[in-house]
């Protein structure tokens, strides 16, 4: 028990910046990550240019992460871009997934959309990058900003809900994305308040995206997102 404690007392000071981060600040992130969910709407949705919208957002962020970091080295731990907790996050999220898997394919064989092609394989391995992005800009900066405010606090719970509510209208117009993804950004909202990883979060997201494509959506991302530029 002694252990345990002592155990989280310096995985939290870890955490903790050397200068705390402004309310502007938070806040400013917060209003980029609702910008970057109105380019997908119009870069993605509308003008359908997929590929070159996720590449240029994880340009444009990664700049930003590389900013913060010359100001601020701890930022990266801090976010959640770190391996040294990476078993603890993933024995709260191995349980969850296997249930996930088995729903998914459940649903998937219920609608017989069940539509497995060599095209997830490419998905399997570059789809945990896009979701590692989309973990750290709503659930890292939006529920993670939101839980440190300087001033008022606000309810745990009322922070995942909110949350999970932006990831979801994120994947409008499809129903069975918006479902899916509240239900997953309600949980991973909980574990990054519990336990900061952004790599585990990120490599789930990935896989079980990616097979919610094949088997619940009946979409192929693949072809949508790079045969499309070979054909």
């Amino acid at each position: 028990m002694k252990h345990n404690l002592t155990k989280d007392l310096i995985e939290f000071s870890e955490t903790k910046l050397k200068r705390p981060v402004s309310n502007k600040t938070r806040l400013l992130e917060i209003l980029g990550v609702v910008l970057t969910a109105i380019g997908k709407f119009i870069f993605m949705d509308y003008l359908n240019w997929r590929l070159p919208f996720v590449v240029i957002a994880i340009i444009l962020w990664f700049f930003y992460i590389s900013f913060r970091y010359k100001k601020e080295k701890g930022v990266i731990k801090y976010w959640g871009f770190r391996t040294d907790n990476f078993k603890k996050a993933l024995k709260l999220m191995v349980p969850f997934s296997i249930v996930s898997l088995i729903l998914i394919i459940g649903i998937g064989y219920f609608q017989n959309t069940i539509n497995l092609t060599w095209h997830i394989l490419p998905l399997l391995i570059t789809y945990p990058i896009w979701g590692s992005v989309q973990q750290f800009l709503i659930i890292g900066l939006v529920a993670g900003n939101l839980n440190d405010l300087n001033s008022k606090k606000l309810n745990k719970s009322l922070i995942i809900v909110i949350t999970a509510f932006l990831f979801s209208i994120v994947h409008f117009p499809s129903m069975w994305l918006m479902i899916g993804t509240f239900i997953l950004a309600l949980f991973y909202g909980y574990v990054y308040l519990k336990v900061k990883n952004i790599y585990a979060m990120g490599i789930f997201h990935g896989w079980l995206g990616a097979l919610f494509y094949y088997t619940v959506v009946n979409q192929d991302p693949f072809q949508d997102v790079f045969l499309i530029f070979l054909n």
